[in-house]
């Protein structure tokens, strides 16, 4: 057993020293070296994170409006499930949802005494997205 540990050492030695000691070495090392740095990976993590919850946030401000509640009793909309389906959102629909829904709500900030019909209009496909995505789950 010995000599067999010899040999393959001696073996080593010989394939290591054929092809210029440490080449193979660092071949290894600089295939475990990575394109991104990780520092760098988990900060792009943290802020798309955030963003999500910004959106997420932007969709229930809307939904926590009264002139929402109103549209949604007139159209008989639940609200409750609306806002429990807002947390099964991601991708683009939520980008998209949310986009929406800060544009609704930059309308009934502004001023505005009275819900114009393309808010209202935005208001109720909202929540009808909202809703089916919610049943699809």
């Amino acid at each position: 057993m010995a000599m067999l540990r010899r040999f393959l050492a001696m073996c080593l030695v010989v394939v290591i020293g054929s092809t210029g000691s440490t080449a193979p070495l660092a071949q290894v090392a600089r295939a475990q070296q990575h394109v991104v740095d990780t520092g760098a990976l988990e900060q792009s993590i943290r802020n798309r994170v955030a963003e999500q919850q910004d959106d997420r946030e932007a969709i229930r401000a809307l939904l926590r409006r009264a002139e929402v509640k109103q549209i949604a009793d007139k159209a008989g909309l639940s609200l409750a499930r609306a806002e429990a389906a807002v947390s099964t959102l991601q991708g683009e629909e939520l980008r998209d949802l949310a986009k929406q829904a800060r544009q609704a709500q930059d309308d009934l900030s502004g001023g505005a005494s009275t819900v114009v019909i393309s808010t209202t209009t935005i208001i109720i496909v909202l929540l009808l997205v909202i809703l089916i995505i919610a049943i699809a789950d």
